[in-house]
Parts: C-alpha cells; sequence; structure tokens
C-alpha cells in the first residue's frame, strides 16, 4: 500500500462529520511540543496549534522532551491535520495530528505524560481519561510532585 493510498484512508475514516476540514503534507517544522508546520502538495506552508492539548514551554520542565516526542513522531513524514476550521489569534490552524499509520500525535503526547488536556478550550472526555491515566501511573511530567500547568507558566513569564 503506498503513502498516497493509506493518507487517503485515513482522510476517509476521519470524515465522519462534514464539519471537518483536512489538510495533508509533510511536516517541515516543529517549533514546540503542540505547535508544527507543514508544507502541503500545492507548496503552501500551514502552522498547526495541536487542539485538545498544551505542551511544556521552552525553558519548564519535559518542554524539550515534548518537542523531541512531536518531532520524533512527525518531522519530514506526511501527515494529516483536521480541524473544524478554527484559527488561534496567532493565526495557526488548531487541528489534530495524524501520522501515515492513523496515530494521532495529540493523544499520544498525553499518554506519553508531555502534555496537559487543555480544559479552558476542550471538553474532550477522551482527552481527559488520557490525562487520569497518566497522572495516576506518573509517566512524564506526572513524575514531579507538583508540574506547573503551561498556561500558568507563561503568565509568570
Amino acid at each position: 500500500m503506498t503513502q498516497q493510498t493509506l493518507l487517503f484512508i485515513i482522510c476517509f475514516f476521519l470524515s465522519a462529520s462534514s464539519a471537518q476540514d483536512r489538510l495533508s503534507g509533510a511536516c517541515i517544522g516543529v517549533a514546540d511540543g503542540d505547535t508544527i508546520t507543514i508544507l502541503t502538495q500545492d507548496k503552501q506552508q500551514h502552522k498547526i496549534r495541536l487542539a485538545h492539548i498544551d505542551c511544556p514551554e521552552k525553558g519548564q520542565p519535559y518542554g524539550t522532551r515534548a518537542k523531541q516526542f512531536t518531532s520524533d513522531f512527525c518531522f519530514r513524514k506526511s501527515v494529516v491535520i483536521v480541524y473544524e476550521g478554527k484559527k488561534d489569534r496567532n493565526g495557526r490552524v488548531i487541528g489534530e495530528v495524524f501520522n501515515e499509520q492513523g496515530e494521532n500525535l495529540n493523544k499520544a503526547l498525553v499518554r506519553a505524560g508531555l502534555a496537559w488536556h487543555y480544559k479552558k478550550y476542550s471538553q474532550d472526555a477522551a482527552y481527559s481519561n488520557l490525562e487520569e491515566r497518566a497522572r495516576a501511573a506518573r509517566i512524564g511530567l506526572w513524575q514531579d510532585p507538583h508540574p506547573i500547568e503551561p498556561w500558568i507558566w507563561r503568565k509568570n513569564r
């Protein structure tokens, strides 16, 4: 099965809701754990902010590990972005990132204990459950007895 065929299959199964849009392309940049840049076939660059989550910031404990995890997951690889037409205040598309195997980067980061479920902007129970499991297992940043949420970290900087 070719990459294009696999991406088509992923897009087909992700199209359950007509309210969702999709972008596909190669990941050409990883700014941090929850921000990537993709290049589509028509040579358009799109900055993507991962939906539902917030990763530790640069300089914050686990910030480098989150960025490395994201890079290992998708840098220089084909990805599909599923989004609802929303952009953040910086003009980034807010979406979920899927690799060629159909794995969800956003959920993988939470599962690995490298991101918080960003409940201010997401009510998705799947992300809450993943965070609760990672916390209970003391995975990743949950090893720290008092991890600081990135939105509080940014506010205090």
